[in-house]
């Protein structure tokens, strides 16, 4: 009886168990949290590529020639980026039918590739990131 409760009362090796408890959560929350900021890095780079590629075709004259220029700045930009494939983004530039006087870059990734997929446990984002900036042609 005595050798039982020297065994209950010995506290040795409980921080071991406790990290061994505490460990798995705490490594599944630090690679979710790399994960997710993966994958918003991805996303801001998206929208800042959209909205520098409409800055860049402003000034074309045509709409063709825009798409040419918005087109043109999207290769050179995800060159530069290590977030995302060129070969996952598609290009969208048009002229708004409801407002004549403006156009959109529409871009689309789609982001099957980046690590955030394996993760089980906890809400996932959509995985095709969707961003578009508009800019109003002339200064009226």
């Amino acid at each position: 009886m005595a050798h039982t409760y020297t065994l209950l009362k010995d506290r040795r090796g409980t921080s071991a168990i406790e990290f061994a408890i505490v460990a798995p959560i705490f490594i599944l929350v630090l690679t979710t949290i790399a994960a997710y900021a993966i994958y918003f890095g991805a996303a801001l780079s998206v929208e800042q590529i959209a909205a520098d590629a409409a800055r860049y075709s402003v000034a074309g004259l045509t709409a063709t020639e825009r798409s040419t220029l918005a087109k043109q700045y999207i290769e050179t930009a995800t060159l530069k980026n290590p977030l995302l494939d060129r070969d996952d983004l598609k290009v969208d530039v048009a002229t708004d039918p409801a407002a004549p006087q403006q156009f959109t870059v529409s871009l689309s990734y789609d982001a099957k590739a980046l690590p955030i997929w394996g993760l089980f446990s906890f809400p996932l984002p959509a995985k095709d990131i969707r961003r578009f900036a508009t800019i109003r042609i002339g200064g009226a």
